[in-house]
């Protein structure tokens, strides 16, 4: 397994992840370091379309690093939001062989959070013809703050600030 910066006991991760408001509680976690997917549609950014102009980011949920931008989500009807790019290194992608398919995993690069999958060649028009199918409990979606000088981003959610180090 890959070395994030984001180190990490499975009981801290469990703790932490614990404190995302769902109706199971358990759920970030399955998903985050689990590698579950949440049921489609039922993710609160399925159906959020931000102004493409939007400065704000989708995050990830476990670490706040930076992902995807609100110019690259689009409606795919798959059931989960979909992005088809995400911001320069802040995705990993792994081979999964564990489901009915082979499939591409993706990961955030700064705490190893499973995010979803990647598909490629499926013809929804945009500019690189893939779609990254991320479930929404591994998201965290708010105002983007510029990289300060330690080389940390913040992300701003509901008027709180968060590094990414978390």
């Amino acid at each position: 397994m890959s070395s994030y910066p984001v180190q990490k006991s499975e009981e801290e991760w469990r703790a932490q992840l614990k404190n995302i408001k769902l109706k199971d509680p358990d759920l970030p976690y399955k998903v985050l370091r689990e590698q579950a997917t949440e049921a489609p549609t039922t993710g609160e950014y399925d159906k959020l379309y931000p102004k493409h102009d939007s400065k704000d980011v989708f995050a990830c949920n476990a670490c706040h690093t930076p992902l995807y931008t609100a110019s690259k989500k689009y409606d795919s009807g798959c059931g989960w939001p979909a992005f088809w790019d995400a911001l320069p290194g802040a995705v990993e992608r792994h081979e999964d062989g564990s489901g009915f398919m082979r499939r591409t995993e993706i990961r955030c690069t700064k705490c190893g959070g499973h995010l979803g999958h990647v598909f490629k060649g499926e013809g929804h028009g945009n500019p690189i013809d893939e779609r990254h199918c991320v479930n929404s409990v591994s998201l965290k979606f708010g105002d983007y703050m510029p990289q300060e000088a330690n080389g940390n981003h913040k992300v701003e959610t509901n008027g709180e600030s968060k590094d990414s180090n978390a």
